[in-house]
């Protein structure tokens, strides 16, 4: 089996996107991920967010949820991000999202079977994230954003993925700040991942200007 594209299913969660983001500034990054996320009836959504970060994304995914009849999970580092996190969700009319505390590999374990997943490459754990991830059998959708950040060097998504993960195209988006999207292959379970040695993506934080050596 793999995932099947829905036209019907990504135009409605499209719409309702557009209706609950229209006061927001994060123009068509919200709209687009959730018509995508339904439109592949993702029932799996997972995305990692942390304090201050923008929260029309995570609306967008909430809808798609909505659609699919299936999980919304987000994935902080800390208490602060978590309150933060739920409080604006609340202000946008948003109340079943499941929100987990903890490190990348702690939470991303207990998350199997993955169709659709969020990072922000501001974020300096979005590597882990993805590599972490234990995708659904079905294949799934892969979404960086903020690609255009330029504190990344050295990111190719077989760098950060498990190995044996068959990407089967990716793309790269000027939406936003740049969305860079992978489509994973269907995997029928005869060949579990392999172990690979790590790989480090450098990362430059915009604020304080530090630079951090991730390890992916």
């Amino acid at each position: 089996m793999k995932l099947v594209w829905s036209p019907e299913a990504a135009s409605k969660a499209y719409i309702d996107t557009v209706k609950s983001c229209q006061n927001f500034k994060e123009s068509g990054v919200a709209e687009f991920l959730s018509a995508m996320a339904a439109g592949w009836n993702s029932k799996l959504i997972v995305e990692s967010w942390s304090y201050g970060g923008p929260i029309e994304t995570s609306v967008g995914l909430a809808i798609a949820a909505h659609h699919t009849c299936g999980r919304h999970v987000c994935i902080v580092p800390e208490e602060r991000s978590r309150s933060g996190y739920v409080k604006a969700m609340q202000e946008a009319g948003m109340s079943s999202t499941v929100v987990i505390v903890g490190e990348a590999e702690e939470v991303m374990e207990g998350l199997a079977g993955v169709d659709f997943l969020v990072v922000d490459s501001k974020r300096k754990d979005f590597a882990r994230v993805l590599r972490f991830a234990k995708l659904g059998h079905k294949g799934a959708v892969l979404a960086c954003k903020n690609a255009c950040h330029m504190g990344i060097s050295g990111f190719r998504w077989h760098g950060v993925l498990e190995r044996g993960t068959r990407v089967v195209r990716s793309v790269f988006l000027p939406v936003g700040q740049g969305l860079d999207i992978a489509h994973i292959g269907a995997n029928d379970g005869s060949v579990g991942p392999k172990k690979r040695p790590s790989r480090w993506i450098k990362h430059i934080d915009q604020q304080s200007g530090e630079e951090h050596v991730i390890r992916g």
